[in-house]
């Protein structure tokens, strides 16, 4: 495995569409475990393949139980993923991003969905998320859309300035 580079902006790689996976094969799996590594060693909660200069639909999720800290943070790897349901209850947070560093700012998401894609070995899966999770997945899916949290936040600040309770980073 090995820690990749984080694109950065203004690099436009970020602002391109990733193309859907058709090959579930050693190259895939070597990307996922790369991402994986990259993500924690960041680190984030998050990461898309757009975000290590890959133009796959795959993305990298890790986050614990957020009413039981004792619980050990859970791994997704969801390849082609689609947000296939989202409620109309929408929450406003706070983000950051690997990808713009130094950055945070507030974002209104969905405050549950329904996620299907498939796993890396090519089954498909169908996650449903709600509170952090589900902003985790939105932050993620919009980073394979060329979207990026800064054209969602109705407010932007430096990270010094950040209110105490900025989520983590993807």
């Amino acid at each position: 495995m090995t820690i990749r580079e984080i694109v950065t902006l203004p690099d436009q790689v970020l602002r391109r569409k990733a193309r859907k996976v058709t090959q579930f094969g050693p190259e895939l799996q070597t990307l996922i475990d790369d991402m994986v590594e990259t993500m924690r060693a960041e680190p984030g909660v998050g990461l898309a393949a757009t975000q290590v200069n890959v133009p796959w639909r795959v993305i990298v999720v890790e986050f614990g139980d957020e009413e039981d800290e004792e619980v050990p943070p859970k791994l997704y790897a969801v390849v082609n993923p689609e947000i296939t349901r989202a409620s109309t209850e929408m929450i406003l947070g706070n983000e950051g991003c690997l990808s713009i560093p130094g950055i945070a700012g507030e974002v209104e998401r969905h405050a549950s969905l329904t996620v299907k894609g498939y796993n890396r070995n090519g089954k498909p899966v169908t996650i449903k998320a709600q509170g952090w999770l589900a902003r985790i997945f939105q932050h993620e899916v919009d980073h394979l859309d060329g979207i990026l949290f800064v054209d969602r936040a109705l407010k932007i600040w430096k990270i010094e300035e950040a209110p105490a309770q900025v989520a983590p980073a993807d």
